[in-house]
């Protein structure tokens, strides 16, 4: 199963959901943290980094010789990452998306490709928790081809946690797409709740069946409750106000590891989780 955690804000709490029940879960778990540009699951996890890959793109390079500057190559790409003026082609590295459309149309067949590197995808193991996480190097502007290799490492036999980026942009749709359950993390604020509704919104129209985590309970109003009341969306887990979870927060130690009291929480989590789905099926 391939459970997503994600936000339409920054801040709400998601990756204390996606680790507290990664370690909750009592079992081998991928933990994918697609939050590239700011990685931060590694903090509450102690253990060793086993590997480390360098992911790249693929970009155009012009042979000048073999080019008739014909201009086919600009005028197929939409992100103008290739443009020409009657000359050899102009090639911006920042703005290509890597879909190989240029090489195909060049009639003179002047295109090839090479690879531009845009960050790593780590491993770290630390007990039953194997932490895969990507790391956009620093002015790349790209995060969906980096979360889409770390997601190569999903596994059919083994569950898996992806941390998603907050947000509903491009990052979050490439995270969460494919995946078979979505928590969506919000807090009991206006601007909780404003962003949980766009939130919602992007989750239907990808049709993927979605809950909701309310962290930090007792610091607002319930304006959110009555929400997911009048939307009909279940509300799954509700994390109290607890200074004691901010302090081990602060400290990279999880809830469940400081406070056992709060292991429950996620234990119940996973029931829940389990019997949505089942329900969803029928």
């Amino acid at each position: 199963m391939k459970i997503a955690i994600a936000s339409g804000k920054g801040g709400t709490g998601k990756t204390t959901v996606a680790v507290n029940l990664a370690r909750a879960m009592g079992n081998h778990v991928l933990l994918l943290d697609c939050d590239v540009e700011e990685p931060n699951a590694h903090l509450f996890l102690k253990g060793d980094k086993v590997r480390e890959e360098i992911v790249t793109i693929p970009i155009p390079q012009v042979d000048e010789s073999l080019c008739n500057s014909c201009g086919e190559c600009s005028k197929f790409c939409e992100y103008h990452a290739i443009v020409t003026f009657g000359t050899a082609p102009l090639i911006f590295p920042e703005m290509c998306h890597g879909c190989g459309g240029c090489t195909r149309v060049c009639p003179p067949k002047a295109i090839t490709e090479v690879g531009r590197r845009i960050g790593v995808v780590e491993t770290l193991t630390s007990e039953k928790i194997t932490l895969i996480g990507g790391r956009l190097d620093v002015g790349v502007a790209m995060a969906p081809p980096l979360i889409r290799a770390v997601k190569e490492h999903l596994h059919n036999n083994l569950p898996a946690i992806l941390d998603a980026p907050p947000g509903t942009s491009c990052p979050v749709i490439a995270t969460i797409r494919d995946t078979d359950m979505i928590l969506l993390v919000t807090e009991p604020t206006p601007f909780g709740l404003n962003d949980l509704a766009l939130a919602v919104d992007m989750v239907r129209e990808l049709k993927i069946p979605f809950g909701v985590i309310i962290n930090r309970m007792g610091s607002g109003d319930d304006r959110v409750h009555h929400y997911c009341e009048k939307e009909n969306i279940p509300v799954l887990l509700e994390i109290p106000d607890d200074r004691r979870i901010a302090e081990a927060y602060s400290r990279g130690i999880m809830m469940v590891d400081a406070l056992p009291e709060y292991r429950k929480l996620f234990e119940n989590l996973m029931v829940k989780i389990s019997k949505f789905k089942k329900k969803e099926r029928i």
